[in-house]
């Protein structure tokens, strides 16, 4: 990572939190390496591969949750796609359900990365949760990991009884670029008619293509996911189009231009982090077109860091926000 000296005329970095700053310091001496070109996505990959997911047996937490894999159609002409389906044991009625995408820049993870967190969710809401493995960049580029997500969300509402799952309670969640899919899942849901969803949880989604906010110029070379990372990972999902006139908002939501006939939003991001900027434009824009969306900046946040250092004071200030609006969406 480079020091926090900005270019002149351009704004000084936000401080990180102390806490946060201070776990960042290790967390960057362990990180095996940087996405600096869409070239070394592959190496990246068989690091990341050394750390290995949760088996379903971990998932299943002691059997408080039933959990299984289920090979659906994924989109017209292209492979089938997996989801996870974790539904607590023993329940016997149509549960609610978060449908799950996986972060990681559209390049890395899988259907497992964040899951641990949704259900302990689960455990104190009585929810289901479904996670997607959609395909990844660069090898499969816009618009295949937005239509596998999509193609798991309709298969999610038109098979809500075989999981055991309530059609007209279902929740979009996603972090990061999952974060991102989530929001073009929901703009897709609209446009197409598909699922009616209550709500979408975006946790410093992964929005414009462009790059070019003064929240990503301000912190590059700064935290875990910067101006340069942001740059290949679009680069891999959009190739020569990345940062053009014609991008869709199914790749980059922050392109669409009507965000009317949303499902309520709840957005996050950290104030020290390249996604700040877009994330509050994107509130600001749902308000703008009568929406609903509560949005948190969490002062020092660097990108991810609620996962990366959970037990930080801000992190589970975060937590606590998500779980409580979650609570008011599901209300009876």
């Amino acid at each position: 990572m480079s020091t926090d000296q900005s270019p002149a005329g351009q704004a000084p970095p936000v401080p990180f939190d102390p806490e946060l700053g201070a776990a960042l310091t290790i967390i960057e001496q362990q990180m095996s390496g940087t996405l600096t070109s869409v070239d070394v996505i592959p190496e990246l990959r068989q690091s990341m591969d050394m750390m290995p997911a949760p088996t379903a047996e971990q998932l299943s937490r002691d059997g408080a949750f039933e959990v299984e894999d289920r090979v659906v159609p994924g989109p017209a002409g292209a492979p089938d796609i997996t989801l996870l389906v974790c539904r607590p044991a023993g329940a016997t009625t149509p549960l609610p359900a978060l449908y799950h995408i996986h972060g990681g820049g559209m390049v890395f993870g899988n259907r497992m990365v964040g899951v641990d967190v949704l259900l302990d969710w689960a455990l104190e809401l009585n929810l289901a949760v479904v996670s997607v493995e959609y395909r990844l960049a660069p090898e499969h580029p816009h618009p295949a990991p937005a239509e596998d997500c999509y193609a798991g969300l309709a298969w999610t509402a038109e098979h809500a009884g075989e999981p055991g799952i309530d059609p007209d309670r279902i929740l979009v969640a996603g972090g990061s670029a999952g974060g991102g899919l989530a929001a073009a899942v929901v703009l897709m849901a609209r446009d197409r008619g598909g699922p009616a969803l209550i709500g979408q949880l975006l946790l410093c989604p992964m929005l414009d293509d462009r790059n070019d906010t003064p929240s990503s110029l301000q912190m590059a070379g700064l935290g875990i996911w910067d101006h340069a990372a942001n740059e290949v990972g679009w680069t891999a999902l959009l190739g020569e189009a990345r940062g053009g006139p014609d991008v869709s908002p199914y790749a980059a939501p922050a392109r669409a231009t009507d965000l009317s006939g949303l499902p309520p939003a709840f957005i996050d991001v950290g104030s020290a982090e390249t996604f700040r900027d877009e994330d509050v434009a994107y509130a600001t824009r749902i308000w703008q077109a009568g929406g609903q969306a509560e949005l948190h900046v969490w002062p020092g946040g660097f990108h991810g860091f609620d996962m990366m250092v959970p037990h930080a004071a801000i992190s589970r200030d975060a937590a606590a926000a998500r779980l409580r609006w979650l609570r008011r969406l599901l209300a009876p």
